[in-house]
């Protein structure tokens, strides 16, 4: 389902907070550590261990450098949580400087209809966000980059944002978008991701008014999330020229890192929002299109790395 974004930068106003995980109970889900011999990335085996950061200080750092970051996004779940746990295994190894990881929700209306499969398909298998957070538990310390849960609104209300934030800052979680939440009602979201030094992402559209997105980008944390384009997120054949000058117009208003993403999905496009000045590019669809389609999980894996080094390539 095809959904025109608003243009307050956060795309729908929540609903009053229904449960949207599967009905069985969380123990009802037995998660299994996941053995590395089932397939082991060739990336891991050089790795060189590195100091996890938060995503402000990622970016900083890579900016120092002359750096771009690859920002993948995958859906938790989606075949399995024991393969979302070696896909974040490998997209570490690959050298992915921050990893988005999609909360399973019913109604991903900012989401295309890859996505919106991924998160079908992993909430049919009983996935829930106590499952979520047992599988991130076992991974997250294993991980060298910082990770942002991309999660909508009503499965934070469900258990209460204090709750909600202390729980996911316990487990290594750096950062939060929220894509259905409006700037006006982020306060109590904002307040209570500072006191678990949370980094709450927010996004600002093309069709964001000049003086909203100078709010917007004001308050936000960790990074300014540029969607690229009108709709849904979903690949597309080219990215959207006007990408250029409206990060041109954000960079004028805040010094804070700029990571460009809806329908990113080939290394050309990777180099070209680079080139155009972004300090971030985020990967989703022609991931979790990987990782849902493949024939098999390790099929998806090593489909998986090869990918995200032939993006990274595109970012030397």
């Amino acid at each position: 389902m095809a959904v025109a974004l608003k243009s307050t930068a956060t795309f729908i106003h929540h609903r009053k907070p229904v449960t949207h995980f599967s009905s069985r109970s969380p123990n009802s889900y037995k998660f299994s550590v996941v053995s590395t011999r089932r397939f082991t990335p060739m990336a891991t085996l050089a790795a060189a261990p590195r100091t996890t950061l938060s995503m402000s200080e990622t970016f900083s750092n890579l900016r120092k450098q002359g750096k771009v970051a690859l920002i993948p996004y995958i859906t938790a779940g989606d075949p399995d949580l024991q393969t979302t746990a070696e896909a974040l295994k490998v997209l570490d190894s690959c050298g992915c400087d921050i990893i988005e990881l999609g909360v399973p929700y019913s109604d991903p209306l900012a989401d295309g209809p890859v996505i919106q499969a991924a998160a079908t398909r992993s909430l049919a298998r009983g996935t829930n966000f106590d499952a979520i957070l047992s599988m991130l538990k076992e991974v997250v310390p294993q991980l060298s980059c910082p990770i942002a849960l991309f999660t909508y609104y009503n499965p934070i209300l469900k258990r209460g944002t204090e709750n909600f934030m202390a729980t996911v800052k316990d487990i290594g979680v750096h950062g939060l978008v929220v894509p259905d939440v409006p700037l006006e009602e982020t306060e109590i979201l904002r307040s209570e991701a500072v006191k678990k030094n949370i980094e709450l992402v927010l996004l600002t559209t093309p069709t964001t008014p000049t003086e909203r997105m100078k709010v917007i980008v004001e308050a936000s944390e960790g990074f300014v999330y540029l969607v690229s384009s009108i709709g849904v997120t979903g690949a597309r054949a080219s990215i959207n020229e006007r990408v250029q000058s409206l990060l041109q117009e954000i960079k004028a208003a805040t010094t804070k890192p700029v990571a460009v993403g809806f329908g990113i999905s080939k290394p050309e496009h990777v180099k070209q929002v680079a080139g155009w000045g972004a300090d971030g590019v985020i990967v989703g669809s022609a991931m979790v299109k990987l990782l849902g389609e493949a024939k098999s999980p390790e099929e998806g894996l090593k489909e998986l790395e090869s990918f995200t080094k032939s993006l990274k390539s595109a970012l030397v």
